[in-house]
């Protein structure tokens, strides 16, 4: 039986506490009448006031969503001293030998504390930038929707928390367990973050990389260059390179990428064009490339974004 400690820091996301519980519950329930449960779950709230909560014995730490909408709010949270007390519960408890696992927003607090440096991460794709920033020393993985870097997992947005919650489960409990839970729950296998992504949002941090969102569009039918999208924007290939991953976390092929999909699902979404016509009007002269890719980056075929009639 896993030890767990749920750490509820004040103000934290409902759904992705509860998303937690749930899924912890469900797996006790379901892991067989005979069976000792898997997990021994303890709820720890982390507030303002001061409170005398040990951790020593636990051997896995998951702490929901923090739930801020905003950069400034998270900057602001962070100093906060509920966040700072959970930081150093959390420093303590991975020093008594404890696994931490957080999603979205939580993950800057794992950051904060240095736990993350040298390791791989993931976080909200609308943070990455911010995240990136203050914490160079972490390999951020924007794209990933989970990075199971054991003893410390952390997920992307919020809903990731249900991914998050799956690796859990089959890192402590295996992976007929987790996948009995998902079967349950209704929970689909999401690997990545990138059909979620909104290059418009991300883009817009950066005026030249704004500009090169639009120039993209513009001239989306058409097959071009990294370098002439570099020169449309007056940046070296090499500066903008640097740029593009400073503010999106993806190359610049993966930016054109990005918004030929986007698009593509679009058009997919809200009209009858067929996929050929779709293909081309996005860039792609050949439609089984755009097949491809979407299915890559989404596991479904075309056909599963056509409205329902």
């Amino acid at each position: 039986m896993t030890k767990v400690a749920i750490l509820e820091i004040e103000g934290c996301m409902a759904s992705s506490a509860a998303i937690t519980h749930d899924v912890m519950a469900t797996a006790n329930r379901i892991s067989g009448a005979k069976r000792v449960p898997p997990f021994k779950v303890t709820t720890v709230r982390c507030g303002s006031r001061r409170s005398d909560v040990n951790l020593r014995g636990i051997e896995l730490v998951i702490v929901p969503g923090l739930g801020t909408p905003s950069a400034d709010e998270l900057e602001s949270k962070l100093k906060s001293p509920a966040c700072r007390r959970a930081g150093d519960m959390l420093t303590r408890a991975f020093g008594n030998g404890a696994a931490l696992a957080a999603p979205c927003a939580s993950t800057f607090l794992l950051a904060e504390t240095g736990l993350l440096d040298g390791r791989r991460a993931t976080t909200t794709w609308w943070f990455a930038p911010l995240f990136r920033q203050r914490y160079p020393r972490v390999e951020l993985m924007t794209e990933q929707m989970v990075v199971a870097d054991w003893p410390i997992a952390t997920a992307g947005a919020a809903m990731a928390q249900m991914d998050l919650m799956l690796e859990v489960v089959t890192r402590f409990a295996g992976p007929r367990l987790a996948k009995a839970c998902a079967n349950f729950l209704l929970l689909d296998e999401r690997h990545s973050q990138a059909p979620f992504m909104a290059m418009t949002y991300l883009a817009g941090q950066d005026p030249k990389i704004a500009k090169a969102e639009k120039w993209v569009r513009d001239n989306i039918a058409r097959d071009f260059a990294i370098e002439e999208l570099a020169a449309a924007v007056a940046l070296a290939p090499r500066t903008f390179a640097r740029r593009m991953a400073a503010t999106c976390g993806v190359s610049p092929i993966q930016f054109v990428q990005r918004i030929r999909l986007e698009t593509a699902r679009l058009l997919l979404e809200t009209t009858r064009l067929s996929v050929e016509e779709i293909a081309r009007r996005v860039g792609y002269a050949e439609p089984s490339t755009l097949r491809r890719l979407i299915r890559r980056d989404t596991k479904h075929p075309p056909g599963h974004f056509r409205p329902v009639t």
